[in-house]
């Protein structure tokens, strides 16, 4: 039993987990910058409500499960982004806290400042792991099996463009939401919304798949590709995942301009899904097996058999028990979120 790749595909699942339902309610915090009013913003709000801190579990799941199955790829990552780590972790904190004293601000002053933490929380947040992904496809410095780099390396012009592209995307997760969750006057203004998304994120889609050819010989060789030429036997067998990815935003832009009466409201957010997972798929065929990117595969970054046989006893308890509370939160949830659903403390 290959254990390394076992759990090198049970942390990829967690962190698409947190991007797919997390990323959508940064997403709709980012969105509450352009409420109406107090009440929309509410309304917002009270759609993530229930679901929004339990999101977060699988960022956890994802960063405890590096640290403790791939020891040598979290010492040698970790050093590396350090910075946009703890803007991240900082943005999420204030962010929770302000989600919570919004409610109870009285004053329009302290009113004003956590609706602006809740959205700046978000959106830093959005941005900042948009930084680490960018930084992370394109290498780290090692020596001597340690991060050798500077404080800053992460920061280059292709980290930048990631990390405008993820808030972008969780942009289009959270209007996608909305239209499940909302109905009226805030549900048009998310069809809206989500079309102008969806136009940003194809533009970022394809400027970063595009850029991420570039970022070593490896990556183009995956994918049968070069100036000179493209070489059909590797090209091919991938082609779905990108042809995929770019149905599926065809079909959401056709759902988004179309009649809301003939499509289901679930269909924009599990399209929006679809797209994003595409990505996900495309940037683990141009990385496998590096884990490190280029310097270790997840087979020699990965801690003793032992060590991963236990801790994959804990994770067969764990992960069916965080799913189903997941699935069961959700569809105790299910439905419209009308007007004074808010939370109210």
């Amino acid at each position: 039993m290959d254990l390394p790749l076992i759990w090198s595909v049970l942390i990829a699942l967690a962190v698409m987990m947190y991007v797919l339902l997390d990323g959508m309610d940064l997403g709709v915090g980012m969105l509450t910058f352009l409420a109406a009013n107090e009440g929309e913003r509410n309304l917002m709000t009270a759609t993530i409500e229930p679901v929004w801190d339990g999101n977060e579990t699988w960022l956890v799941l994802g960063g405890g499960g590096l640290f403790a199955a791939f020891p040598l790829a979290y010492a040698v990552l970790m050093p590396a982004f350090y910075l946009p780590v703890l803007l991240m972790l900082a943005a999420l904190i204030f962010r929770g806290v302000a989600f919570e004293f919004r409610h109870k601000a009285v004053r329009p002053i302290t009113k004003a400042f956590w609706n602006g933490a809740f959205y700046g929380g978000s959106l830093i947040a959005a941005i900042s792991q948009g930084l680490i992904l960018g930084a992370f496809i394109g290498g780290v410095d090692v020596a001597e099996r340690s991060f050798s780099g500077g404080a800053f390396d992460w920061l280059t012009p292709f980290s930048l463009l990631v990390g405008v592209s993820v808030p972008i995307g969780y942009v289009l997760l959270g209007c996608c939401w909305l239209i499940l969750k909302t109905a009226d006057a805030l549900y048009a203004k998310a069809r809206r919304w989500g079309l102008y998304a969806l136009i940003a994120l194809s533009i970022c889609f394809m400027a970063v798949s595009l850029a991420t050819l570039s970022v070593d010989p490896r990556v183009t060789d995956r994918w049968g590709l070069s100036m000179q030429y493209i070489e059909l036997s590797k090209a091919l067998p991938l082609a779905p995942i990108p042809l995929a990815g770019l149905g599926l935003v065809l079909w959401l832009a056709r759902d988004l301009r179309g009649d809301p009466l003939t499509i289901p409201d679930w269909r924009p957010y599990l399209l929006a899904t679809g797209i994003f997972l595409s990505g996900y798929l495309g940037l683990a065929v141009s990385l496998f097996p590096w884990l490190v990117p280029f310097h270790f595969t997840i087979w020699e970054t990965a801690a003793q058999d032992n060590a991963l046989t236990f801790l994959l006893v804990g994770a067969a308890i764990m992960l069916p028990v965080i799913l189903i509370y997941t699935v069961y939160v959700y569809r105790l949830f299910w439905g419209k979120v009308q007007a004074g659903d808010g939370y109210h403390g």
